[in-house]
């Protein structure tokens, strides 16, 4: 009934662009991290920083994906994820 090419298209997810997976991971860390306690502590701060560091390294590898609109909605996905920390926050 459905062809082989259908399943040949895809095969791993090669066609999902890199900043898509970035911005994909940094939600679920994050929201895996604001579930976890209210106040700040030293291992939400590393878990930051060592997801900052993997952004600027990915970023630097697929730089050429990396066009204006695509770093527009990066810029959005940062903010709401601020805005998501301070309504995972202000909650209790």
């Amino acid at each position: 009934m459905i062809s082989d090419d259908i399943f040949k298209r895809r095969r791993n997810h090669n066609n999902t662009p890199k900043y898509a997976l970035l911005i994909i991971t940094n939600y679920v860390v994050c929201c895996a991290l604001f579930t976890l306690d209210v106040k700040l502590n030293w291992f939400f701060g590393l878990t930051i920083i060592l997801l900052a560091v993997y952004n600027y390294f990915n970023i630097r590898r697929n730089i050429e994906e990396f066009t204006r609109p695509v770093i527009i909605a990066y810029g959005i996905s940062l903010a709401g994820l601020v805005l998501l920390y301070f309504i995972a926050h202000n909650q209790l």
